[in-house]
């Protein structure tokens, strides 16, 4: 009995532990397309975007996390000036680390900026591009037609047995799974030793 308990619960420290060590974080980047010889693919390049107005940052080798309010306030500075083909150009050479591209990510994260690009192909550098809204444009009205109508649901479903047990499941914390291996795993070898002594008396 004293094994049922302690074992799972040395499954889940060192179990946790270990599932810390291994587990990665991924981020995602897309970058621009390469121009093509005949220039086909030109907007769905870097290029159109290459000469526009730039305010020109260089990135401090290693210092990209430790400046990244400067950045953040930068590029919120950006947003809000709205200005037509405007960007920030940020500086980045082989002395830059991996941290130093990964807290720009970071910060164009913060500041909800969804266009920016990485022109690997020429310069290196990381370019926030202006989302410009134009302030003449008026909201377009339309007509509400479902507006103030109420929507009645005759029949509730209800959650049968194995719904309830698959949502119970699903909510469980993952270090629950490991105390219950190692439950399931002592109990199978408790009945194990239990046929092997019913079946040396018999």
């Amino acid at each position: 009995m004293i094994s049922a308990v302690l074992i799972p619960l040395l499954f889940w420290y060192y179990g946790n532990q270990k599932f810390e060590e291994i587990n990665v974080s991924v981020m995602d980047i897309g970058l621009p397309a390469k121009l093509s010889k005949d220039k086909s693919n030109l907007n769905s390049t870097f290029e159109p975007l290459r000469n526009w107005d730039y305010k020109k940052i260089k990135i401090e080798p290693g210092k990209g996390k430790e400046n990244s309010n400067f950045y953040v306030s930068e590029v919120k500075n950006l947003q809000k000036r709205n200005k037509k083909n405007t960007g920030i150009e940020f500086i980045l050479n082989k002395n830059n680390t991996y941290g130093d591209f990964a807290s720009l990510l970071n910060d164009m994260a913060i500041t909800q900026q969804e266009t920016y690009a990485y022109d690997l192909e020429k310069t290196g550098h990381f370019f926030a591009t202006v989302n410009y809204i134009d302030p003449n444009i008026e909201e377009f009205k339309y007509e509400c037609f479902l507006c103030h109508d109420v929507i009645s649901l005759n029949e509730v479903y209800k959650l049968n047995l194995f719904d309830k047990i698959q949502q119970f499941l699903i909510n469980l914390p993952k270090e629950a799974f490991y105390i219950m291996f190692g439950f399931l795993f002592l109990v199978n070898i408790s009945m194990l030793s239990i046929k092997e002594r019913f079946q040396m008396h018999y």
